[in-house]
């Protein structure tokens, strides 16, 4: 009897149409760090990854290839994040329909990682009152990136609302 109620309840699912089907969010308990604990994506919904996206030269005028013509990891971290929220705009989506983030992150020669740098940019972008919205996330130090200027690289999946 138990397995005729499952099936039912299965088969009901699986009928609903996609817009009453949503995302879930599954914040990490007692915790105000601006990521998910995970995310889950109903069938029927399309999924949307983005490749890794690099820092734009904000600074014209100095050397090209240089660190001062990409910026510091917050003015990196904000250039890549305006860049994939154009990206994402093109596609009639938004930086609130990213569900996965991996971040790729390279010290300045001779210093640490600045993880706060990051955090700060990244802070822009999610889970502020205009969009609330987070998406799970890995942050993952890195020797280098392909320009020896890029401090900042962010790979997403978005899910199309």
């Amino acid at each position: 009897m138990k397995t005729m109620f499952a099936a039912l309840a299965l088969s009901a699912a699986l009928s609903l149409p996609a817009a009453a089907q949503e995302l879930i969010r599954h914040p990490i308990p007692n915790s105000d760090f601006p990521i998910l604990q995970a995310v889950e994506v109903p069938a029927g919904m399309t999924t949307v990854y983005l490749s890794g996206t690099v820092p734009a030269v904000i600074n014209q005028d100095a050397e090209p290839g240089s660190l001062e013509a990409y910026g510091n990891t917050e003015e990196q971290t904000v250039s890549v994040m305006t860049r994939i929220q154009n990206q994402l705009g093109a596609m009639d989506m938004s930086v609130g329909d990213i569900i996965k983030m991996q971040a790729f992150l390279v010290a300045p020669e001779g210093e640490a990682v600045d993880f706060e740098g990051f955090m700060a940019g990244y802070r822009q972008f999610f889970g502020t009152d205009e969009q609330p919205n987070l998406p799970v996330r890995s942050a993952m130090v890195v020797e280098a990136l392909v320009n020896p200027a890029w401090l900042v690289e962010l790979e997403v999946t978005a899910v199309r609302p």
